[in-house]
């Protein structure tokens, strides 16, 4: 019994010195647990047990004990009753933390949706899969390269995986709990999605790359002032961040503290010319967001234009993507949708910005967007992640992707006419992008 008490008092004061020592991070912790809880319990429709023990089984977050309000669609989390946050959810918006800040009106106005009937298979309907079988395609292959992606699930947390070759489902594949319907969190796959609507603005007339966002309150004389929308794509701005999720940093303040996530950025200073350092910057792409807004006359017209211009139009209306506190849309890191409305979004640019015949932005968006940037060490475009250095050393050097926080992937190989769709809550080396695309790309002609 003595022995029994000095084991329980020694994890006691270790649990208690782990507190202490991740004190002021106690904020995050238990914000990202409510947020995350909120989302998936009431947005993807997921069990919160399950959320708690795959989803939340992370350092520092397992630390969080989190309650769902089901009556209140909400979810509150805290660590050891300490720094307790709460997210709540509303349809057609996703979840957002609250704060000091919140009120409620705020969060009332929603995104107008056209879910449009039709009569046609995937991807250009909702009428089910065409069981299409292609000769050259090695069937047997292509099983194993899938199998694979879900053989150690306790490391690899393969959760769904999805080929789409000249248009047709040729492999598909869900792990318990998950199927075709369920949305997944994208995370930074969101930054593709948020830069594709720049594009369609550009192919719109209603935007210049080479437009200067500053230049009307910036000296454009100054460093701040001669930045334009091309520069913040690419992510050369200049301007200051700090992309550290494990840390008191620019953007754990920003996704977890902000009411209004579209200024971190902007409040930055400039630390060197545009184009002379590359800085991914999740406060860039919500940036984008704020300036996006800036464009449209009044708050609804800028809630309705992703899924207006972009995600009904092609089908995709399983995608949800949530905004911050203040109504701007958080396009660094919360779209949701399912792995066949993901790979919708990856036929889309395999297809050059046409769409069942209609064209959503130029066809030169793709090469633009697929271009390397400069000191990205050829593996950054515009919001998209390149092949072009050879990353993956056994995939066609043409792929480029959407990528996500903890392996949430849409691979784009136009020259293998393929889309590829990962998600899972594991990331290389844990997930070997490499040998999961070979195999995949090895079963094609």
């Amino acid at each position: 019994m003595k022995k029994l008490k000095i084991v329980v008092l020694v994890l006691v004061l270790g649990a208690g010195t782990l507190i202490y020592i991740n004190y002021p991070k106690l904020n995050l912790i238990s914000g990202y647990a409510a947020k995350n809880m909120a989302s998936g319990v009431f947005l993807a429709q997921r069990n919160a047990d399950s959320i708690t023990d795959h989803d939340h089984d992370m350092d520092l977050i397992n630390l969080a004990e989190t309650k769902v309000d089901e009556s209140q669609k909400r979810a509150v989390a805290s660590v050891k009753g300490l720094m307790e946050r709460t997210a709540v959810f509303k349809e057609g918006l996703g979840a957002v933390l609250t704060n000091a800040e919140y009120q409620a009106h705020a969060f009332e106005a929603v995104p107008q949706r056209a879910f449009a009937k039709d009569t046609l298979p995937f991807p250009f309907g909702h009428q089910g899969v065409e069981d299409t079988v292609f000769a050259s395609v090695d069937y047997p292959k292509l099983q194993r390269a899938m199998d694979e992606a879900f053989a150690r699930p306790d490391v690899q947390k393969t959760r769904t995986a999805l080929v789409v070759y000249k248009n047709h489902i040729i492999a598909e594949k869900y792990a318990p709990g998950f199927g075709p319907e369920t949305p997944v969190l994208g995370w930074s796959m969101t930054k593709s999605v948020l830069a594709t609507l720049y594009g369609i603005l550009q192919y719109q007339g209603a935007l210049d790359l080479q437009e200067r966002p500053f230049g009307s309150t910036q000296d454009t004389d100054s460093l701040k002032g001669k930045i334009t929308f091309d520069h913040l794509l690419r992510m050369q701005s200049g301007l200051a961040w700090e992309e550290d999720y494990f840390k008191i940093s620019d953007v754990t303040q920003m996704l977890f503290l902000a009411s209004d996530m579209s200024i971190a950025q902007r409040n930055n200073p400039v630390i060197a010319p545009p184009t002379e350092v590359w800085n991914y910057s999740s406060g860039t792409s919500n940036l984008l967001s704020g300036l996006l807004r800036e464009r449209f006359e009044n708050h609804q017209d800028y809630l309705n234009f992703p899924y207006e211009a972009l995600i009904d139009k092609i089908g995709m209306h399983s995608m949800v993507m949530e905004t911050d506190l203040v109504g701007n849309f958080v396009g660094s890191s919360y779209a949701w949708a399912n792995t066949r409305d993901w790979a919708k979004f990856g036929l889309l640019y395999l297809h050059g910005g046409l769409w069942n015949g209609e064209r959503l932005f130029a066809e030169d968006w793709v090469d633009y967007i697929a271009t390397t940037t400069a000191h990205s060490n050829g593996t950054y475009g515009a919001h998209f992640w390149l092949n072009a250095e050879g990353k993956y050393p056994d995939v066609p050097k043409d792929l480029f992707s959407a990528n996500g926080f903890q392996g949430q992937y849409v691979f784009v190989i136009p020259s293998k006419e393929l889309v590829v769709v990962r998600t899972g809550l594991a990331e290389d080396p844990d997930f070997d992008v490499n040998a999961f695309l070979a195999g995949v790309v090895a079963a094609l002609p």
